[in-house]
């Protein structure tokens, strides 16, 4: 086959093929690339000619009654028809339309003409059910899985590649060079493509079809094409062979059905794979009504959603895909002049991010592109030619701002939108709602959203994408600096909304019709199952979004399971979270008086429990207990609560008290707790130099002595070195005195702790060393210090503190 006939072959009303079983009634078959815009543009020309009676379309038979919303005026495309098992979200599936869907443009086309529109495609009761049973896995090629992280739309063996879709880098690109009769069943346009003398398929339908602005595509052509590939591929797996014979039997069962009706005249608008299945004379019925027989289905729930051009990018997995989405836009929304508006809108996107591009250069631009394609003999510039002009002429080869070309307009990033009366579960109408009451934007772009929780707007905000956050729906992420606050007014997210956050919001709906309701019922239900660090999480991010219904059940099954807890570890990890909650509800207006009365009966349970808990034990345990209790520490610090703060001073006295005959902490865990009762003032600086001194000492054996070293200068003791030059002299002295061997064994605990400080840190030590060092030999800490010169700046310091001179 060559390129030429095909390329000049003109349809007409004439040519539109009868159906003998239809008693002269005309059906016209157009088999179509799905998401491709010549394609969109043939049918569309095919359907002025035919003026069908009726249109049949690929897609879930079951969706009929969503055919109307359609024609609304608030209706944008991208968007799809999601189906999901009632009661069952997860298991669901989505047919994305474009707005250079060629079944889209028949489907408007249809609804605003008046005309009935039907999809004949197995219904998406059978699809789900089949992929429940096992029997034939997968979705039909207009398909895309559903669920958290959506699959490609084709399972293992998907044969459709020639419906016309874009293909991935399993064709001929790779250079395996498969064999023909692989190459049938893989990738029939490729198959078509060789024949007609093209080293690339997607150059080839580009020539074909999607570059013929002036003529329809020659579907009857594409038809004999597919029906000799159709008979010279292999045979797929059982399965899937048992599927695609089930689907091309419930299309023709359609089609039958319509033609008794009495339509004359058929438009089926179908993947170009099943155009041979569906033209000339059809079989018996009764063999596909025996296919078609014991048919596996579910229960399931069918409407419209929002989708994205990325979505509908192969990159994305989906089975369907094309690479440049926003290019098909472009070349079905703009036919005349599209390369030259294309330039344009990159020179747009380049000037955006302060990029200069000159008219002169978009001029060279659409040049240097026309000349590729004539050079390539190619009948209009494709992405490709367009793609090299733009590197070379608009970005100067850089490659980073092709990418940004790319990203904004090859792919694109739109978002669809649906009506308001589309068929919606009454969570996500008032996910919606709110939003809107909120000015949040369903944005498909990551953005940066600051929110300042002392303004309602902001703080319902906060609330909002915390309840959001509590059922699952991630349409906002917050930023870690949240996570580590202890209650300021600010918060910052980031903000993207993916199409399949649809099937998030239907399975959360489980829990309630309004956001607030479900995040509730979803807070209580969490915590009948929840361990006592996952409780008080529980507790803050009930206070977080919001709930004050929530947080009594919360509360009593947090006191049920801390009295029930014997870990101490366990009670420490949860009262950080309880106090940072407790701290919040000033921040953010929410009644927590409870919350105080359970923090101070978790850390009454971990001061019991602490002494007993610190002894035998290894170094990996010893590391855990002490960042658990660092937490309850800053906690206590931040709770401001005296009686609190007293109690757990003395558990920390009396932890490092020395006692004769009582086993106290590991060295490391002792070495912390010393420093935390210095830092807060519970330990003169003497007695905490006296204790380190007294580690030092040679009754100590030097791993023990260096792991205490390690727990007191943990987290800022560099700060306390410099400042205190009695602390690093002994120090200083203690590692001078160590014999080579115990020397060699501390070292790597040495150099763990001191590699934690700062590098202004370490500086600052190094210096006072050398001063140190200088005064051992008799120079004296003053030595290079002129007192005469000195004593000006020292009265006029004295006079500005205010203090004798």
């Amino acid at each position: 086959m060559s390129a030429e006939p095909v390329a000049q072959e003109q349809v007409t009303h004439e040519q539109v093929r009868s159906s003998p079983a239809a008693g002269g009634a005309r059906v016209r078959v157009c088999g179509v690339r799905h998401h491709g815009p010549g394609s969109a543009r043939a049918v569309l020309a095919a359907l002025e000619s035919l003026q069908p009676d009726v249109v049949l379309l690929e897609g879930p038979a079951d969706a009929d009654p969503l055919v109307a919303l359609a024609g609304a005026a608030d209706m944008e495309p991208p968007v799809a028809l999601l189906a999901h098992v009632t009661g069952e979200p997860r298991t669901s599936a989505f047919w994305p339309f474009a707005v250079f869907s060629p079944e889209w443009q028949a489907l408007r086309w249809a609804v605003l003409h008046g005309v009935p529109v039907r999809f004949c495609d197995l219904p998406a009761a059978a699809v789900l059910a089949m992929r429940d049973d096992g029997s034939g896995t997968g979705e039909p090629e207009g398909a895309e899985s559903g669920g958290a992280e959506p699959g490609p739309g084709r399972e293992d063996g998907e044969p459709p590649r020639g419906d016309g879709e874009e293909h991935g880098d399993d064709g001929p690109r790779d250079g395996a060079a498969p064999g023909t009769a692989e190459l049938l069943r893989a990738d029939p346009l490729a198959a078509l493509a060789a024949a007609a003398g093209y080293d690339d398929p997607e150059r080839w339908w580009d020539d074909v079809v999607e570059s013929r602005l002036d003529a329809p595509a020659p579907f009857d052509v594409i038809t004999d094409a597919m029906a000799a590939v159709r008979e010279h591929a292999p045979a797929l797996p059982a399965a899937e062979e048992e599927r695609e014979t089930r689907r091309e039997a419930h299309m023709r069962q359609v089609l039958r059905a319509v033609l008794k009706e009495g339509a004359q005249r058929v438009a089926v608008v179908c993947g170009a794979w099943h155009a041979p299945a569906l033209s000339g004379k059809l079989p018996p019925a009764a063999a596909d009504a025996r296919t078609l027989r014991g048919l596996p289905r579910r229960r399931v729930s069918l409407t419209w959603v929002p989708w994205t051009h990325s979505r509908l990018a192969a990159a994305s997995g989906y089975g369907a895909g094309v690479d440049s989405p926003g290019w098909y836009h472009h070349l079905f929304t703009s036919p005349d002049e599209p390369v030259t508006r294309w330039l344009i809108a990159v020179a747009g996107v380049l000037r955006a991010e302060d990029l200069p591009v000159s008219t002169a250069s978009v001029i060279e631009a659409v040049r240097l592109a026309d000349a590729l394609a004539v050079m390539r003999g190619r009948p209009l510039a494709g992405l490709a030619e367009v793609t090299e002009a733009t590197r070379a002429v608009l970005c100067e080869g850089d490659e980073s701002a092709l990418h940004l070309v790319t990203r904004r307009l090859v792919v694109g990033e739109a978002l669809g939108r649906v009506p308001a009366e589309t068929p919606a579960v009454p969570l996500d109408s008032d996910l919606r709602a709110t939003a809107k009451a909120l000015r949040l934007k369903l944005d498909p772009l990551e953005r940066t959203l600051e929110l300042d929780l002392r303004k309602d707007t902001d703080l319902a905000r906060s609330r909002l994408l915390h309840r959001l956050a509590l059922l699952g729906v991630d349409w906002g992420r917050a930023a870690a600096s949240l996570t580590r606050s202890t209650g300021t007014f600010r918060e910052t997210w980031q903000l993207v909304w993916r199409p399949e956050l649809a099937v998030d919001v239907i399975e959360a709906s489980v829990w309630g019709t309004t956001v607030e309701a479900a995040a509730t019922a979803r807070a209580v239900e969490r915590a009948g199952e929840a361990t006592l660090p996952q409780l008080t999480a529980l507790v803050e991010r009930c206070l977080l979004a919001g709930l004050p219904q929530a947080l009594p059940p919360v509360l009593r099954a947090l006191d049920v399971r801390a009295a029930a807890d014997a870990d101490v570890e366990h009670l420490m990890t949860a009262l950080p979270p309880l106090v940072r909650a407790h701290r919040y509800s000033d921040v953010r207006r929410t009644g927590s008086g409870d919350l105080a009365q359970v923090a101070d009966a978790l850390l009454v349970r971990v001061c019991a429990a602490l002494p007993a808990a610190v002894v035998s034990l290894d170094d990996d345990a010893a590391r855990d207990l002490r960042r658990a209790v660092d937490a309850v520490h800053e906690a206590v610090g931040l709770w401001e609560d005296p009686r609190g703060s007293r109690l757990w001073s003395a558990t920390l006295a009396g932890l490092v008290a020395v006692e004769p005959g009582r086993q106290g902490p590991p060295g490391l865990l002792a070495g912390r707790i010393v420093r935390l009762l210095r830092d807060s003032g519970d330990l003169p600086a003497a007695e905490a130099a006296r204790r380190l001194g007294f580690t030092l000492s040679r009754g100590t054996p030097a791993p023990a002595a260096a792991g205490w070293v390690e727990g007191f200068l943990g987290s800022g003791g560099g700060t306390v070195l410099v400042h205190d030059e009695d602390l690093l002299a002994l120090l200083d002295a203690w590692v001078c005195s160590l014999p080579e061997r115990e020397f060699t064994d501390v070292l790597p605990l040495l150099r763990r702790t001191f590699g934690g400080f700062a590098a202004p840190e370490r500086r600052a030590l190094g210096d006072a060393l050398r001063r140190g060092s200088g005064a051992r030999r008799g120079e004296g800490r003053s030595a290079g210090v002129d007192e005469e010169r000195a004593a000006p700046a020292l009265r006029t310091a004295a006079m500005l503190l205010g203090v004798p001179a």
